[in-house]
């Protein structure tokens, strides 16, 4: 029976939750945005940390949306943990802060109790960062927890065993082509009416979703869902950032991985305009491989470098994807399982004195 019911209702499902899951409202994002960027950089370390870094040695890994669950049928992230684990691994040996970016424990469909049982390995892999101070937490909206209640602080002096403050962004700060180049990070949620914080969203997910997506064991996060053009709340966020001088932005909450403020498939469209010959036949057919339906895409040429989105760490197939900012480049990068072994793979890079800001 389950089956059936999975093949009948995983797509429609999926369209409902892409449709519903979102309302961003664009004077709600510019001020939400626009408030904790002045918060952050006029008074450091109430809602965020600016961070100097020198772009040639520093070295930062991005990852956000783990939705840490309880390893049961609505855990998403449970086919990523070993891929989550390996990465942290590496870029601990490798001397990486890691920045996370939020969503990062699942407190809407379950409580810390039930979280903090499940995924002990990741905790440990995170206090490894910690250890060198070289870990930045930041809350989204599920996992506001960290933000706004009473217990939060003696919840994470259990998993990492010191204080930890949470916050709700960061702003990295360097010199690149001898101007001041600003790296805003936040979760992403800031100005969304289905996810700031508001009580219905969480009592239809925790109550309604949940249950239906245990007992079905479907994942929304599929690749095939994020080779889109970009989603409205990702388009809003790329416009505020598009109206600053010298400042990137970086987001999750959407899933939808974006480089230089284009996905894969913006990417693909992009490339296609100035290919020829074979070359041109060849990006086609990854394009088709989408399964999308052709349409006209809008000009991308003149869109700004100005936006990025690490995606998520809970895709179904296991895949993570996150930002790397190291050796004076910006990667999105991808960990995918090779048999048994967790692989790393460079989809986009760019240098960043070459961005258009």
């Amino acid at each position: 029976m389950r089956k059936l019911l999975q093949r009948l209702l995983t797509k429609p499902v999926i369209r409902l939750a892409n449709k519903w899951s979102s309302r961003p409202d664009k004077k709600r994002v510019d001020k939400a945005l626009g408030d904790l960027y002045q918060n952050i950089t006029t008074n450091p370390g109430k809602r965020g940390l600016v961070v100097p870094f020198s772009a040639d040695k520093d070295r930062f890994i991005i990852l956000s949306d783990q939705h840490k669950g309880a390893r049961d049928g609505s855990d998403i992230f449970a086919r990523s943990a070993k891929n989550y684990l390996a990465a942290l691994d590496q870029y601990n040996k490798e001397g990486f802060c890691y920045i996370n970016l939020g969503d990062s424990e699942e407190l809407w469909e379950n409580i810390f109790l039930t979280i903090k049982r499940h995924n002990k390995k990741t905790f440990e892999a995170e206090k490894q960062f910690l250890a060198r101070n070289a870990f930045i937490k930041i809350f989204g909206n599920h996992d506001l927890y960290w933000d706004n209640d009473p217990l939060a602080m003696v919840s994470l002096l259990q998993v990492y065993g010191q204080q930890v403050k949470v916050y709700e962004g960061a702003v990295l700060e360097t010199t690149v082509n001898n101007k001041k180049l600003s790296i805003y990070l936040t979760h992403g949620h800031q100005g969304d009416l289905q996810s700031d914080g508001n009580w219905f969203s969480k009592w239809f997910v925790s109550d309604v979703w949940a249950p239906f997506q245990s007992y079905l064991r479907i994942n929304p996060n599929t690749p095939a869902n994020n080779d889109q053009l970009k989603t409205d709340h990702n388009r809003l966020m790329y416009e505020w950032s598009s109206k600053r001088k010298d400042i990137v932005l970086i987001t999750g909450h959407t899933h939808q991985p974006v480089f230089r403020s284009l996905t894969e498939l913006e990417i693909l469209y992009e490339s296609l305009a100035s290919a020829t010959g074979e070359q041109q036949a060849a990006i086609q057919a990854r394009i088709d491989k989408l399964h999308l339906e052709r349409f006209r895409p809008p000009d991308f040429k003149g869109y700004l470098d100005t936006y990025f989105n690490s995606g998520c760490c809970c895709f179904d197939d296991g895949d993570i994807t996150g930002i790397e900012i190291a050796d004076n480049c910006i990667r999105l990068i991808k960990w995918e399982y090779k048999g048994k072994e967790s692989v790393r793979i460079v989809l986009e890079e760019s240098q960043l004195k070459d961005l258009r800001l």
